[in-house]
């Protein structure tokens, strides 16, 4: 039984950067896929795709590497079940000094840090990459 469905997608990114692999198959939700057009957005993977199959669908995302190195150097979750980080707009945590991004669940959906702190809403901090 899974838990935490978010931070598992965050794993097998990270293991499948690790082991060198171009694409990797999460199962899909409409959670990890607003996460993946987040990433694919902000340039960190390829291609987010979603395969209709019998009995769940599956989201296939495409990762970036530059050279031999992955685009994603750091890939962390920040709210878990038992511990929740929520923020005020003014609060919202500056990644890598706003090199990087920070995901954050809003009363308006998904959106990076930098976002949300534009538009002046807080929220949920999901994960933070860079």
């Amino acid at each position: 039984m899974m838990t935490d469905p978010i931070a598992d997608m965050l794993t097998r990114i990270r293991n499948a950067q690790k082991a060198r692999k171009t694409v990797v198959h999460i199962p899909h939700s409409k959670m990890k896929k607003a996460v993946a057009d987040i990433l694919l957005r902000e340039g960190y993977v390829k291609s987010a795709d979603i395969e209709e199959m019998k009995p769940a669908s599956i989201l296939v995302l495409g990762l970036k590497y530059e050279g031999k190195e992955p685009i994603i150097q750091s890939i962390v979750r920040e709210s878990k079940p038992g511990h929740r980080k929520y923020r005020k707009a003014e609060e919202l945590p500056r990644v890598l000094n706003d090199y990087g991004i920070a995901i954050i669940s809003t009363s308006q959906g998904l959106m990076t840090n930098k976002d949300a702190r534009q538009k002046g809403i807080g929220g949920e901090i999901i994960c933070s990459i860079y």
